[in-house]
């Protein structure tokens, strides 16, 4: 279980999150959606604990992320970020960096590999899972960085998923399938999904619409083009006319 009570943050004396409160289930996604600074990502952040917030709570479990270990809180938490992180290693041993790569199997790794979607390409090295890995990931595309920043998390079986704008370097083929791949995985777990695409965060339990750090929206894609002015803005300029028409249709 996932929960945000009432929090904020401040940066340099400006509020850039202002009395968000949510919560998500096990089992459940949540997207997050909202033009850039909005606060998207400082909200993923401080369900990571990358900073803390200013006022308010966040809580894993019942139990406030500030009294948790790093260990224990990173051992509960798969958080990957828009940047992919890569490190000069092997495909093998980028999917199962950490302190918690003991724990992790190959077979664990694999199984990540095929959910993300890397395999393909992995198919193509001579090495395959053993194949060396630049520092930074200089030696793969965007895309195949992402996939394999994901499949690192996968591989550790957390209890929340956070996905700060994880896809926006993959194609929308590769998007969908690998969210589809990703639900069956995490039918236990709480996801967070940050999104620029309104198809990566379509089939969520629920969305939340930002703007200027505060919440505007909440709800399912289909309740939200009813109830927010702001999510309907986003979808028709990504939506073509007949999805958009198809979805309030079924609303009205």
């Amino acid at each position: 279980m996932f929960t945000v009570n009432d929090i904020g943050k401040n940066y340099k004396k400006k509020m850039v999150l202002n009395h968000i409160s949510l919560q998500v289930a096990p089992g459940e996604c949540i997207g997050l959606l909202g033009i850039n600074g909005s606060g998207k990502s400082t909200l993923a952040g401080l369900a990571a604990r990358l900073y803390d917030a200013s006022e308010g709570e966040v809580l894993i479990d019942g139990k406030n992320v500030k009294d948790y270990s790093f260990r224990g809180l990173y051992d509960k938490m798969g958080y990957v970020t828009q940047k992919a992180v890569l490190f000069s290693d092997t495909i093998e041993g980028n999917v199962a960096f950490g302190e918690a790569a003991q724990a992790i199997t190959e077979e664990d790794v694999k199984k990540a590999i095929d959910i993300s979607q890397a395999q393909e390409f992995i198919d193509t090295k001579k090495k395959k899972y053993r194949s060396p890995i630049s520092q930074g990931g200089s030696n793969v595309s965007g895309g195949q960085k992402q996939r394999l920043s994901i499949a690192r998390a996968i591989a550790k079986h957390p209890d929340v998923y956070i996905f700060d704008d994880s896809f926006s370097a993959l194609d929308y083929k590769t998007d969908a399938v690998l969210r589809k791949e990703l639900k069956a995985k995490t039918k236990d777990s709480t996801v967070m999904i940050v999104a620029q695409r309104i198809s990566t965060i379509l089939h969520a339990e629920q969305i939340i619409v930002l703007d200027d750090g505060q919440i505007v929206g909440k709800g399912t894609h289909k309740e939200l083009l009813k109830s927010c002015e702001a999510y309907y803005q986003i979808a028709s300029s990504q939506l073509s006319e007949k999805e958009l028409e198809a979805d309030m249709k079924e609303v009205d």
